[in-house]
């Protein structure tokens, strides 16, 4: 109980801390979050679908997230030098760092070359994409040229391609170590798998995770808020550290997508606490 009742008031003190900035307007300009892990608390760009970059880049303020993967539709795949350039002076002066780029989709030998490619002139060493199982062995000579990690995004029930991280490990195993995982938990979990015991048996090829909860193990199952869920997510940090994760941990926000500031700022929120809690 004593756990529990902390557990709450930390979560309490995180969600003050992020909107205390924004409600009051003469307070000093508060200093950056290091959350003192291994793993970095970032946002994945899905979750800001229906928002421009600006936008964007407010909400992360509000939520003192600094750690964005960059989805196409914020820097389209045929940005030039120029563009990218201003891409990164934005975010820099937002106090936000881009740290991968995806999911990208990869049907064919030119949607893999155009990818790295991209990744290049973005400047991350990280892809998260989707590609098609006939283009594994073309992405693993990829890798190997640009000696980059490419994490495989799974999506649980919904498509056939990838459902779960034992499916990705399957088709990875034999392929260059730096072929991994980006292991969504929430998605991981509607497929009737274990996230937690997927992050310790397939912890060498997790490269990114996209955190959600889901309101069952099953396809009928609903994404939404950490906090919110079957998923022990004290538990999932636990193992976090026990396997020393030092990649990103996105949330993924995916409910209430044309008003998503409460849902982000409560998982943000939540999450943190957790991270507090258990330490």
């Amino acid at each position: 109980m004593k756990q529990k009742i902390k557990l709450l008031l930390t979560i309490v003190c995180a969600h003050t801390l992020l909107f205390s900035g924004s409600l009051n307007a003469k307070e000093p300009e508060k200093t950056l979050r290091d959350d003192g892990e291994l793993f970095k608390v970032a946002i994945a760009g899905f979750t800001f679908v229906n928002f421009n970059l600006d936008e964007t880049l407010k909400m992360m303020q509000e939520v003192d997230v600094h750690y964005l993967c960059i989805k196409d539709f914020h820097l389209p795949l045929n940005s030039n030098d120029e563009q990218i350039a201003a891409f990164h002076a934005k975010l820099a002066a937002h106090d936000v760092t881009g740290y991968a780029v995806g999911p990208i989709y990869m049907k064919t030998k030119e949607e893999v070359d155009r990818a790295f490619d991209y990744a290049k002139r973005v400047g991350v060493k990280l892809i998260v994409g989707v590609p098609n199982h006939d283009m594994l062995p073309y992405v693993d000579q990829k890798v190997k040229e640009y000696d980059f990690k490419y994490a495989i995004h799974l999506h649980g029930p919904d498509i056939e391609l990838y459902p779960n991280a034992k499916d990705i490990y399957e088709h990875v195993k034999d392929l260059d170590p730096r072929i991994g995982m980006c292991l969504d938990i929430g998605h991981d979990a509607r497929d009737g798998q274990d996230p937690i015991a997927d992050l310790k048996k397939y912890k060498d090829r997790v490269f990114d995770i996209h955190m959600k909860n889901t309101t069952a193990a099953t396809k009928a199952g609903k994404t939404g808020e950490i906090g919110r869920g079957i998923i022990d997510i004290p538990k999932f940090v636990k193992m976090l550290r026990q396997v020393k994760y030092s990649g990103a941990c996105s949330l993924e926000y995916e409910r209430n997508m044309k008003a998503p500031l409460a849902g982000i700022a409560e998982s943000i929120g939540y999450f943190r606490g957790v991270i507090d809690a258990t330490k």
